[in-house]
Protein backbone atom coordinates (compact mmCIF):
# COMPACT_ATOMS: atom_id res chain seq x y z
CA UNK A 1 0.00 0.00 0.00
CA UNK A 2 1.39 3.28 -0.45
CA UNK A 3 0.08 5.91 1.88
CA UNK A 4 2.33 9.24 0.99
CA UNK A 5 3.37 11.94 3.02
CA UNK A 6 2.12 15.52 1.83
CA UNK A 7 5.58 15.56 0.03
CA UNK A 8 6.96 14.30 -3.17
CA UNK A 9 10.05 13.66 -1.35
CA UNK A 10 7.95 11.42 0.54
CA UNK A 11 7.55 8.62 2.18
CA UNK A 12 4.20 6.23 2.32
CA UNK A 13 4.34 3.71 5.37
CA UNK A 14 4.24 0.39 4.99
CA UNK A 15 1.56 -1.24 7.73
CA UNK A 16 2.28 -5.15 7.28
CA UNK A 17 6.36 -4.84 7.37
CA UNK A 18 6.07 -2.37 10.38
CA UNK A 19 7.50 -4.69 13.15
CA UNK A 20 8.16 -3.64 16.58
CA UNK A 21 11.47 -5.01 17.72
CA UNK A 22 9.63 -6.72 20.79
CA UNK A 23 7.01 -8.14 18.75
CA UNK A 24 7.51 -8.62 15.11
CA UNK A 25 4.31 -9.04 13.67
CA UNK A 26 2.27 -6.57 15.54
CA UNK A 27 2.57 -3.87 13.21
CA UNK A 28 1.37 -6.25 10.16
CA UNK A 29 -2.43 -5.60 10.82
CA UNK A 30 -1.93 -2.31 8.97
CA UNK A 31 -1.23 -3.11 5.09
CA UNK A 32 1.23 -3.88 2.28
CA UNK A 33 3.81 -1.55 1.66
CA UNK A 34 5.98 1.53 2.45
CA UNK A 35 6.38 3.22 -0.80
CA UNK A 36 9.47 5.80 -1.17
CA UNK A 37 10.17 8.16 -4.11
CA UNK A 38 13.61 6.99 -4.67
CA UNK A 39 16.44 9.97 -5.83
CA UNK A 40 14.33 12.62 -5.02
CA UNK A 41 17.04 14.33 -3.65
CA UNK A 42 19.81 12.92 -6.49
CA UNK A 43 16.73 14.42 -9.39
CA UNK A 44 16.24 17.12 -7.72
CA UNK A 45 12.94 17.13 -6.91
CA UNK A 46 11.80 20.04 -4.37
CA UNK A 47 9.67 19.13 -1.16
CA UNK A 48 6.34 20.96 -1.81
CA UNK A 49 2.83 20.53 -0.54
CA UNK A 50 0.33 18.15 -2.21
CA UNK A 51 -3.49 19.52 -2.37
CA UNK A 52 -4.97 17.74 -5.27
CA UNK A 53 -8.61 18.17 -5.24
CA UNK A 54 -10.55 15.01 -6.06
CA UNK A 55 -11.38 14.57 -9.63
CA UNK A 56 -14.70 16.11 -11.53
CA UNK A 57 -16.68 13.20 -12.94
CA UNK A 58 -15.99 14.70 -16.54
CA UNK A 59 -12.37 13.66 -16.20
CA UNK A 60 -12.92 10.36 -14.71
CA UNK A 61 -13.33 8.41 -17.71
CA UNK A 62 -9.84 10.19 -19.33
CA UNK A 63 -8.47 9.30 -16.41
CA UNK A 64 -9.30 5.79 -16.28
CA UNK A 65 -7.99 5.56 -19.89
CA UNK A 66 -4.72 7.28 -19.13
CA UNK A 67 -4.08 5.38 -15.95
CA UNK A 68 -4.78 1.97 -17.62
CA UNK A 69 -2.05 2.68 -20.94
CA UNK A 70 0.14 3.68 -18.05
CA UNK A 71 -0.14 0.83 -15.92
CA UNK A 72 0.02 -1.59 -18.63
CA UNK A 73 3.29 0.19 -19.73
CA UNK A 74 5.16 -0.02 -16.41
CA UNK A 75 3.87 -3.40 -15.82
CA UNK A 76 5.49 -4.31 -18.92
CA UNK A 77 8.85 -2.42 -17.67
CA UNK A 78 9.19 -3.84 -14.66
CA UNK A 79 8.52 -7.52 -16.21
CA UNK A 80 11.11 -6.85 -18.21
CA UNK A 81 13.17 -5.43 -15.42
CA UNK A 82 12.62 -8.11 -12.85
CA UNK A 83 12.78 -10.95 -15.41
CA UNK A 84 9.59 -12.14 -14.13
CA UNK A 85 6.62 -12.57 -17.05
CA UNK A 86 2.63 -11.91 -16.30
CA UNK A 87 1.26 -14.87 -16.23
CA UNK A 88 -2.52 -13.99 -15.45
CA UNK A 89 -4.28 -10.63 -16.88
CA UNK A 90 -3.72 -7.89 -13.53
CA UNK A 91 -7.01 -6.26 -12.02
CA UNK A 92 -6.05 -2.53 -12.46
CA UNK A 93 -8.61 0.09 -11.20
CA UNK A 94 -8.64 4.08 -9.75
CA UNK A 95 -10.37 4.57 -6.11
CA UNK A 96 -11.32 7.49 -4.02
CA UNK A 97 -9.54 8.61 -1.29
CA UNK A 98 -12.66 7.23 1.23
CA UNK A 99 -12.61 3.28 -0.91
CA UNK A 100 -8.75 3.49 0.12
CA UNK A 101 -9.16 4.52 3.15
CA UNK A 102 -11.96 1.94 3.90
CA UNK A 103 -9.73 -0.43 2.45
CA UNK A 104 -6.62 0.30 5.16
CA UNK A 105 -9.58 0.49 7.93
CA UNK A 106 -10.42 -3.23 6.90
CA UNK A 107 -6.48 -4.52 6.69
CA UNK A 108 -6.49 -3.12 9.61
CA UNK A 109 -9.31 -5.31 11.43
CA UNK A 110 -8.71 -8.44 9.38
CA UNK A 111 -5.19 -8.80 9.78
CA UNK A 112 -5.50 -9.25 13.97
CA UNK A 113 -8.20 -8.42 16.50
CA UNK A 114 -8.01 -6.36 19.49
CA UNK A 115 -6.91 -8.70 22.12
CA UNK A 116 -4.06 -9.79 19.50
CA UNK A 117 -3.49 -6.03 18.90
CA UNK A 118 -3.18 -5.07 22.48
CA UNK A 119 -1.26 -7.98 23.46
CA UNK A 120 1.34 -6.92 21.04
CA UNK A 121 1.32 -2.97 21.80
CA UNK A 122 1.66 -4.43 25.50
CA UNK A 123 4.77 -6.14 24.12
CA UNK A 124 6.14 -3.24 22.76
CA UNK A 125 5.74 -1.26 26.48
CA UNK A 126 6.91 -4.17 28.26
CA UNK A 127 10.90 -3.75 26.72
CA UNK A 128 10.25 0.26 26.78
CA UNK A 129 9.81 0.50 23.15
CA UNK A 130 6.69 2.35 23.37
CA UNK A 131 5.42 5.04 26.34
CA UNK A 132 2.98 3.78 28.54
CA UNK A 133 -0.77 4.43 27.47
CA UNK A 134 0.31 4.70 23.98
CA UNK A 135 -2.04 4.71 21.26
CA UNK A 136 -0.85 2.63 18.49
CA UNK A 137 -3.64 2.10 16.91
CA UNK A 138 -4.64 5.69 16.61
CA UNK A 139 -1.44 6.15 15.63
CA UNK A 140 -1.48 4.14 12.55
CA UNK A 141 -4.94 4.81 11.67
CA UNK A 142 -3.66 8.23 11.53
CA UNK A 143 0.00 7.42 9.26
CA UNK A 144 -2.15 5.49 6.45
CA UNK A 145 -4.74 7.70 5.81
CA UNK A 146 -2.44 11.05 5.78
CA UNK A 147 -2.75 10.11 2.11
CA UNK A 148 -3.15 7.20 0.20
CA UNK A 149 -1.64 6.36 -2.83
CA UNK A 150 -1.96 3.07 -4.02
CA UNK A 151 -1.83 -0.43 -3.09
CA UNK A 152 -1.08 -4.24 -4.67
CA UNK A 153 -3.99 -6.56 -2.82
CA UNK A 154 -2.69 -9.68 -2.70
CA UNK A 155 -5.84 -11.31 -2.15
CA UNK A 156 -8.12 -10.20 -4.90
CA UNK A 157 -4.90 -9.97 -6.76
CA UNK A 158 -5.74 -6.37 -7.96
CA UNK A 159 -3.87 -3.15 -8.03
CA UNK A 160 -5.28 0.13 -6.91
CA UNK A 161 -4.37 3.66 -7.47
CA UNK A 162 -5.32 6.90 -6.16
CA UNK A 163 -7.86 8.89 -8.31
CA UNK A 164 -6.41 12.00 -6.96
CA UNK A 165 -2.79 11.70 -7.94
CA UNK A 166 -1.15 13.02 -10.79
CA UNK A 167 0.01 10.54 -13.43
CA UNK A 168 3.51 11.47 -13.24
CA UNK A 169 3.92 10.36 -9.50
CA UNK A 170 1.26 7.22 -10.33
CA UNK A 171 3.87 5.66 -12.48
CA UNK A 172 6.31 5.53 -9.35
CA UNK A 173 3.68 3.62 -7.37
CA UNK A 174 2.68 1.47 -10.13
CA UNK A 175 6.51 0.47 -10.73
CA UNK A 176 7.24 -0.63 -6.51
CA UNK A 177 3.40 -2.06 -6.67
CA UNK A 178 3.53 -4.05 -9.56
CA UNK A 179 6.71 -5.19 -8.75
CA UNK A 180 4.96 -7.26 -6.23
CA UNK A 181 1.91 -8.15 -8.47
CA UNK A 182 4.59 -10.08 -10.67
CA UNK A 183 6.43 -11.72 -7.73
CA UNK A 184 2.87 -12.66 -6.43
CA UNK A 185 2.32 -14.46 -10.05
CA UNK A 186 5.17 -16.39 -9.30
CA UNK A 187 6.29 -16.70 -5.76
CA UNK A 188 2.51 -16.32 -4.35
CA UNK A 189 3.44 -13.53 -1.76
CA UNK A 190 1.28 -13.95 1.20
CA UNK A 191 1.39 -17.32 1.89
CA UNK A 192 5.21 -17.00 1.02
CA UNK A 193 5.58 -14.44 4.08
CA UNK A 194 2.89 -15.91 6.31
CA UNK A 195 5.03 -19.14 5.96
CA UNK A 196 7.55 -18.34 8.24
CA UNK A 197 4.96 -18.01 11.15
CA UNK A 198 4.89 -18.21 14.36
CA UNK A 199 8.50 -17.13 14.31
CA UNK A 200 8.03 -13.00 13.81
CA UNK A 201 11.84 -11.88 13.01
CA UNK A 202 12.05 -14.15 10.32
CA UNK A 203 8.40 -13.13 8.59
CA UNK A 204 10.26 -9.46 9.28
CA UNK A 205 12.96 -11.00 7.08
CA UNK A 206 10.48 -12.09 4.08
CA UNK A 207 8.85 -8.92 4.45
CA UNK A 208 12.59 -7.37 3.93
CA UNK A 209 12.80 -10.04 0.58
CA UNK A 210 9.60 -7.99 -0.82
CA UNK A 211 9.82 -4.74 -0.04
CA UNK A 212 13.64 -5.00 -0.75
CA UNK A 213 13.09 -6.16 -4.27
CA UNK A 214 10.51 -3.96 -4.95
CA UNK A 215 12.19 -1.10 -3.71
CA UNK A 216 15.41 -1.98 -6.02
CA UNK A 217 13.05 -2.76 -9.05
CA UNK A 218 11.99 0.94 -8.40
CA UNK A 219 15.86 1.95 -8.73
CA UNK A 220 16.14 -0.01 -11.95
CA UNK A 221 13.28 1.68 -13.23
CA UNK A 222 14.27 4.90 -12.59
CA UNK A 223 17.61 4.17 -14.14
CA UNK A 224 16.24 3.16 -17.22
CA UNK A 225 18.30 4.42 -20.84
CA UNK A 226 21.00 5.32 -18.97
CA UNK A 227 22.79 1.69 -19.24
CA UNK A 228 22.60 0.95 -15.54
CA UNK A 229 20.98 -0.43 -12.68
CA UNK A 230 21.00 -1.28 -8.82
CA UNK A 231 24.00 -3.73 -9.44
CA UNK A 232 26.20 -0.74 -10.74
CA UNK A 233 26.13 1.25 -7.86
CA UNK A 234 27.92 -0.70 -5.33
CA UNK A 235 28.97 1.82 -3.00
CA UNK A 236 25.61 4.11 -2.82
CA UNK A 237 24.13 4.89 0.59
CA UNK A 238 20.48 3.74 0.10
CA UNK A 239 19.44 5.70 3.65
CA UNK A 240 20.08 9.20 1.41
CA UNK A 241 16.77 8.22 -0.38
CA UNK A 242 14.70 8.31 2.78
CA UNK A 243 14.52 12.22 3.41
CA UNK A 244 13.18 13.75 6.33
CA UNK A 245 11.06 11.46 8.43
CA UNK A 246 9.83 14.65 10.42
CA UNK A 247 8.53 16.52 7.94
CA UNK A 248 5.33 14.03 8.28
CA UNK A 249 2.73 15.29 10.55
CA UNK A 250 1.84 12.26 12.34
CA UNK A 251 5.46 11.12 12.99
CA UNK A 252 6.61 14.18 14.25
CA UNK A 253 5.03 12.87 17.48
CA UNK A 254 6.05 9.10 16.79
CA UNK A 255 8.28 7.57 19.76
CA UNK A 256 11.85 7.32 17.48
CA UNK A 257 11.48 3.71 17.66
CA UNK A 258 8.47 3.79 15.15
CA UNK A 259 10.31 5.03 12.49
CA UNK A 260 12.73 2.75 13.00
CA UNK A 261 10.04 -0.39 12.43
CA UNK A 262 8.38 2.01 9.55
CA UNK A 263 12.01 1.52 7.46
CA UNK A 264 13.84 -1.62 8.01
CA UNK A 265 11.88 -3.44 5.69
CA UNK A 266 12.54 -0.98 2.79
CA UNK A 267 16.27 0.12 3.56
CA UNK A 268 17.61 -2.86 4.70
CA UNK A 269 15.37 -4.82 2.29
CA UNK A 270 17.26 -2.78 -0.33
CA UNK A 271 20.65 -3.32 0.77
CA UNK A 272 19.95 -6.80 1.02
CA UNK A 273 18.56 -7.10 -2.47
CA UNK A 274 21.77 -4.98 -4.12
CA UNK A 275 24.13 -7.60 -2.03
CA UNK A 276 22.55 -10.75 -3.61
CA UNK A 277 21.57 -8.90 -7.08
CA UNK A 278 25.39 -8.19 -6.83
CA UNK A 279 26.79 -10.53 -9.11
CA UNK A 280 24.10 -12.09 -11.40
CA UNK A 281 21.38 -9.26 -11.04
CA UNK A 282 17.27 -10.46 -10.81
CA UNK A 283 18.34 -14.00 -12.11
CA UNK A 284 19.04 -14.29 -8.27
CA UNK A 285 15.48 -13.71 -6.82
CA UNK A 286 14.26 -17.01 -7.77
CA UNK A 287 16.53 -18.26 -5.53
CA UNK A 288 16.01 -15.90 -2.23
CA UNK A 289 12.14 -16.82 -2.68
CA UNK A 290 13.70 -20.54 -2.75
CA UNK A 291 15.76 -20.13 -0.12
CA UNK A 292 14.59 -17.36 1.95
CA UNK A 293 17.15 -15.83 5.10
CA UNK A 294 15.50 -17.15 8.06
CA UNK A 295 16.31 -13.99 10.37
CA UNK A 296 16.76 -10.49 10.78
CA UNK A 297 20.36 -11.03 11.25
CA UNK A 298 20.41 -12.56 7.45
CA UNK A 299 18.79 -9.14 6.22
CA UNK A 300 21.02 -6.82 8.54
CA UNK A 301 24.00 -8.61 7.62
CA UNK A 302 23.92 -10.67 3.94
CA UNK A 303 26.92 -12.69 4.06
CA UNK A 304 25.65 -14.66 6.85
CA UNK A 305 22.57 -15.41 4.72
CA UNK A 306 24.92 -16.52 1.70
CA UNK A 307 26.96 -18.52 4.62
CA UNK A 308 23.80 -19.96 5.82
CA UNK A 309 23.75 -19.57 9.36
CA UNK A 310 21.34 -20.60 11.62
CA UNK A 311 19.99 -18.78 14.65
CA UNK A 312 20.19 -21.04 17.66
CA UNK A 313 16.83 -22.72 19.29
CA UNK A 314 15.99 -21.09 22.52
CA UNK A 315 13.33 -21.95 24.64
CA UNK A 316 11.72 -20.33 27.66
CA UNK A 317 9.63 -22.19 31.10
CA UNK A 318 6.17 -21.61 31.33
CA UNK A 319 5.84 -19.46 34.44
CA UNK A 320 2.12 -18.72 35.11
CA UNK A 321 1.85 -20.79 38.01
CA UNK A 322 5.03 -18.98 39.36
CA UNK A 323 3.37 -16.00 38.84
CA UNK A 324 0.32 -16.67 40.84
CA UNK A 325 -3.41 -16.12 40.27
CA UNK A 326 -4.28 -13.86 37.57
CA UNK A 327 -1.87 -13.87 35.44
CA UNK A 328 -2.05 -15.01 31.61
CA UNK A 329 0.63 -15.07 29.12
CA UNK A 330 0.17 -12.17 26.12
CA UNK A 331 2.90 -13.03 23.90
CA UNK A 332 5.86 -15.38 23.51
CA UNK A 333 8.36 -14.87 20.54
CA UNK A 334 11.33 -14.06 18.97
CA UNK A 335 13.35 -10.60 18.67
CA UNK A 336 16.33 -10.95 16.34
CA UNK A 337 18.81 -8.88 15.83
CA UNK A 338 16.89 -5.89 14.84
CA UNK A 339 14.27 -5.97 17.73
CA UNK A 340 17.37 -6.29 19.91
CA UNK A 341 19.24 -3.59 18.61
CA UNK A 342 16.01 -1.27 18.54
CA UNK A 343 15.83 -2.03 22.52
CA UNK A 344 19.70 -1.41 23.01
CA UNK A 345 19.50 1.81 20.93
CA UNK A 346 16.58 2.84 23.37
CA UNK A 347 19.04 3.76 26.54
CA UNK A 348 22.72 3.08 25.01
CA UNK A 349 22.39 4.62 21.35
CA UNK A 350 22.93 3.76 17.88
CA UNK A 351 26.30 2.84 17.58
CA UNK A 352 26.63 0.88 20.83
CA UNK A 353 22.94 -0.90 20.01
CA UNK A 354 24.43 -1.84 16.91
CA UNK A 355 28.01 -3.06 17.74
CA UNK A 356 25.90 -5.38 20.99
CA UNK A 357 22.96 -6.70 18.60
CA UNK A 358 25.47 -8.06 15.81
CA UNK A 359 26.75 -10.51 18.36
CA UNK A 360 22.93 -12.46 18.48
CA UNK A 361 22.94 -15.76 18.43
CA UNK A 362 19.32 -16.28 18.95
CA UNK A 363 16.69 -15.73 21.37
CA UNK A 364 12.98 -16.06 22.77
CA UNK A 365 10.86 -13.79 25.11
CA UNK A 366 7.16 -14.01 26.50
CA UNK A 367 5.01 -11.08 28.54
CA UNK A 368 2.71 -11.91 31.02
CA UNK A 369 0.15 -9.41 32.33
CA UNK A 370 -1.56 -9.68 35.79
CA UNK A 371 -6.07 -9.10 34.97
CA UNK A 372 -6.73 -6.46 37.98
CA UNK A 373 -2.96 -4.27 38.22
CA UNK A 374 -2.46 -4.58 34.94
CA UNK A 375 1.58 -5.11 36.09
CA UNK A 376 3.51 -6.71 33.29
CA UNK A 377 5.87 -9.49 33.81
CA UNK A 378 8.86 -9.83 31.10
CA UNK A 379 11.40 -12.96 30.38
CA UNK A 380 13.79 -12.88 27.91
CA UNK A 381 16.60 -15.28 26.68
CA UNK A 382 19.54 -13.92 24.59
CA UNK A 383 21.98 -16.15 23.30
CA UNK A 384 25.26 -14.37 22.33
CA UNK A 385 28.27 -15.82 19.84
CA UNK A 386 30.75 -15.76 22.57
CA UNK A 387 31.70 -15.46 26.09
CA UNK A 388 33.40 -12.62 25.22
CA UNK A 389 30.07 -10.68 24.09
CA UNK A 390 28.31 -12.38 26.82
CA UNK A 391 30.39 -10.47 29.56
CA UNK A 392 29.69 -7.24 27.25
CA UNK A 393 26.03 -7.98 27.13
CA UNK A 394 25.93 -8.27 30.88
CA UNK A 395 27.49 -4.76 31.44
CA UNK A 396 25.47 -3.00 28.29
CA UNK A 397 22.19 -4.14 29.12
CA UNK A 398 22.74 -4.00 32.99
CA UNK A 399 23.42 -0.23 32.23
CA UNK A 400 20.51 -0.02 29.75
CA UNK A 401 17.94 -1.37 32.79
CA UNK A 402 19.11 0.70 34.76
CA UNK A 403 18.08 3.90 32.51
CA UNK A 404 14.64 2.01 31.86
CA UNK A 405 13.85 1.99 35.15
CA UNK A 406 12.99 5.04 37.55
CA UNK A 407 12.80 4.85 41.33
CA UNK A 408 14.94 1.36 41.60
CA UNK A 409 16.49 0.81 44.47
CA UNK A 410 18.34 -2.38 46.56
CA UNK A 411 20.74 -2.69 43.73
CA UNK A 412 23.10 -5.87 43.57
CA UNK A 413 25.55 -6.64 41.39
CA UNK A 414 28.01 -9.76 41.00
CA UNK A 415 30.40 -11.04 37.97
CA UNK A 416 27.26 -11.90 36.31
CA UNK A 417 24.38 -11.14 37.80
CA UNK A 418 22.19 -7.95 38.91
CA UNK A 419 19.61 -7.03 40.49
CA UNK A 420 17.67 -4.31 42.08
CA UNK A 421 13.81 -3.52 43.01
CA UNK A 422 11.21 -0.75 40.94
CA UNK A 423 7.35 -0.10 42.22
CA UNK A 424 6.70 -2.69 39.41
CA UNK A 425 8.44 -5.12 40.64
CA UNK A 426 11.82 -6.51 40.74
CA UNK A 427 14.23 -7.14 38.26
CA UNK A 428 17.39 -9.35 37.42
CA UNK A 429 19.87 -10.36 34.75
CA UNK A 430 21.79 -13.46 35.17
CA UNK A 431 23.99 -14.67 32.39
CA UNK A 432 25.53 -17.92 32.31
CA UNK A 433 27.79 -19.45 29.24
CA UNK A 434 26.98 -17.82 26.20
CA UNK A 435 23.55 -16.95 27.34
CA UNK A 436 21.99 -14.51 29.18
CA UNK A 437 18.50 -13.83 30.73
CA UNK A 438 16.21 -11.15 32.54
CA UNK A 439 12.86 -11.46 34.50
CA UNK A 440 11.66 -7.94 34.71
CA UNK A 441 8.32 -7.20 36.37
CA UNK A 442 8.27 -10.13 39.19
CA UNK A 443 10.02 -11.64 42.20
CA UNK A 444 13.00 -13.62 43.57
CA UNK A 445 10.82 -16.30 43.80
CA UNK A 446 9.83 -16.41 40.36
CA UNK A 447 13.38 -15.53 39.17
CA UNK A 448 14.80 -18.59 40.78
CA UNK A 449 12.21 -20.43 39.29
CA UNK A 450 12.82 -19.45 35.72
CA UNK A 451 16.39 -20.51 36.53
CA UNK A 452 15.57 -23.54 37.77
CA UNK A 453 13.66 -24.36 35.07
CA UNK A 454 16.37 -23.95 32.50
CA UNK A 455 18.91 -25.91 34.78
CA UNK A 456 21.16 -22.81 35.34
CA UNK A 457 23.12 -22.79 38.95
CA UNK A 458 21.44 -20.64 41.32
CA UNK A 459 22.45 -17.40 41.24
CA UNK A 460 24.14 -15.12 44.14
CA UNK A 461 21.73 -14.02 46.99
CA UNK A 462 21.56 -10.48 48.00
CA UNK A 463 22.70 -9.57 51.38
CA UNK A 464 19.85 -9.89 54.28
CA UNK A 465 20.49 -5.78 54.90
CA UNK A 466 20.43 -4.40 51.16
CA UNK A 467 23.26 -1.68 50.85
CA UNK A 468 22.77 1.70 49.38
CA UNK A 469 22.56 1.92 45.60
CA UNK A 470 25.99 2.39 43.60
CA UNK A 471 26.79 6.35 42.31
CA UNK A 472 26.76 4.98 38.69
CA UNK A 473 26.35 1.63 36.80
CA UNK A 474 29.40 0.41 35.78
CA UNK A 475 31.52 1.42 33.29
CA UNK A 476 31.13 -0.47 29.55
CA UNK A 477 34.18 -1.40 27.14
CA UNK A 478 34.02 0.27 24.10
CA UNK A 479 33.53 -2.10 20.91
CA UNK A 480 36.46 -4.49 20.64
CA UNK A 481 38.24 -3.14 23.78
CA UNK A 482 39.74 -5.02 26.47
CA UNK A 483 36.83 -6.74 29.18
CA UNK A 484 38.12 -6.70 32.60
CA UNK A 485 35.75 -8.16 35.28
CA UNK A 486 35.95 -10.42 38.14
CA UNK A 487 34.78 -13.61 36.95
CA UNK A 488 36.32 -16.12 38.96
CA UNK A 489 39.75 -17.78 37.72
CA UNK A 490 38.77 -16.13 34.29
CA UNK A 491 39.77 -12.68 34.94
CA UNK A 492 39.78 -10.72 31.50
CA UNK A 493 38.09 -11.30 28.06
CA UNK A 494 40.74 -13.11 26.41
CA UNK A 495 40.74 -15.61 29.30
CA UNK A 496 36.72 -15.77 28.55
CA UNK A 497 36.82 -16.84 25.00
CA UNK A 498 39.99 -19.20 25.95
CA UNK A 499 37.83 -20.95 27.97
CA UNK A 500 36.49 -24.44 26.77
CA UNK A 501 33.94 -25.07 28.62
CA UNK A 502 30.78 -23.47 26.84
CA UNK A 503 29.04 -23.31 30.76
CA UNK A 504 31.82 -21.33 32.15
CA UNK A 505 30.38 -19.38 35.61
CA UNK A 506 31.35 -17.95 38.75
CA UNK A 507 28.68 -17.69 41.20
Amino acid sequence: MEVRAATKSGICYSANDMILGANRAFLRMFGFLLFLILFAVRLDLRAQETSAAPPSPDSKATMQADFLAAADEVLSQMSEITGLKLRTPLKKSLRSREEIRAYVIKQMNEEKNPAERYADERSAEAFGLLPKGFDLDAFMVDVLTEQVEGLYDPKTQEFYIADWSPLDEQRMVMAHELTHALEDQHFQIEPWVKAARPNEDAELARDAVLEGSAMAAMVDYLMLGTGRSLKDLPDFDYSMLMGDLASTPTLKKAPPFLKDVLIFPYMSGLTFSAAVFRDTGWAALSGVFQKPPVSTQQILHPGLYRSGKIPVDVTLPAIEKLLGAGWTKLDENIMGEFGWKEVLKQFLGDDRAKSMAAAWDGDRYSVYEQGQTKKLALVSRLQLDSLEHMARFFGQYSEALEKKYSGRKNLFRRANFFSFDTPDGSVFLDCFGFECVAVEGTTRKVFDGVIKAIHWPAAPQPPKEPGSAPAKTAMIPPSGGSIVRAWGAASTSSQLAADPDPHYSAR
